[in-house]
């Protein structure tokens, strides 16, 4: 069956390449846009990465508007949910697409999966495992549609929020250990939000990368 789908996303995110790979290999007309005011109707709209809030009017144009979510909802709603549960020392991170709501975070949840980390990924490599499974949960919901919602559920337990990640969240304790703020050096971009530190009045970027080898 043929259906209309939309991904709307921002024009510098970084999953950006992994949108543009599924294009490609899908079988559907696949519309990409950068601006909520773009959206037409159709029957699915994927919003991923998108940071802007979108006007109430613009999702009723499509079936099923839907978001990809880093968490156990509506545990962890809110912001980089992933760079949060990293610091937080998790290893093993639930992955959601659900239903957008006026609610955040709140709607109908269709599919959840776990990501697995050992530790070492730096936020490239966090980001890859995010954008193979985001990708292969919108891929998911096309192919089992109208199964897949028969099966839907309501977010339950206990609510969370996750504040929106600033600059400053970057900033290192040069009294504390290497191994202690590991974590945290995991998930800054080195050139968004670099890790720093404040020595003598003066601020200093860190950047990481990892070796070959």
């Amino acid at each position: 069956m043929s259906y209309k789908i939309t991904i709307l996303t921002d024009e510098e995110s970084w999953i950006n390449p992994y949108i543009d790979k599924f294009i490609g290999k899908s079988p559907y007309i696949i519309n990409k846009i950068f601006h909520y005011k773009d959206i037409t109707e159709g029957d699915f709209l994927f919003v991923l990465g998108y940071t802007k809030i979108i006007k109430k009017d613009y999702l009723l144009k499509n079936r099923h508007n839907l978001v990809v979510h880093e968490s156990h909802l509506p545990k962890g709603k809110g912001w980089s949910p992933l760079s949060w549960q990293i610091l937080e020392g998790q290893t093993e991170i639930p992955i959601t697409l659900f239903e957008a709501s006026e609610e955040v975070d709140n709607g109908l949840i269709y599919f959840k999966e776990i990501m697995k980390f050992d530790g070492t990924e730096l936020v490239d490599d966090l980001r890859h495992k995010q954008g193979i499974y985001t990708m292969d949960l919108c891929d998911r919901f096309i192919k089992t549609y109208p199964q897949c919602i028969m099966n839907a559920k309501l977010p339950t337990g206990e609510e969370t929020y996750y504040s929106r990640r600033t600059p400053e969240d970057s900033k290192l304790d040069i009294h504390d250990t290497i191994a202690n703020q590991f974590n945290l050096l995991r998930v800054v971009d080195n050139e968004k939000y670099p890790a720093f530190f404040m020595y003598k009045g003066e601020k200093y970027k860190i950047t990481i990368h990892k070796c070959e080898g």
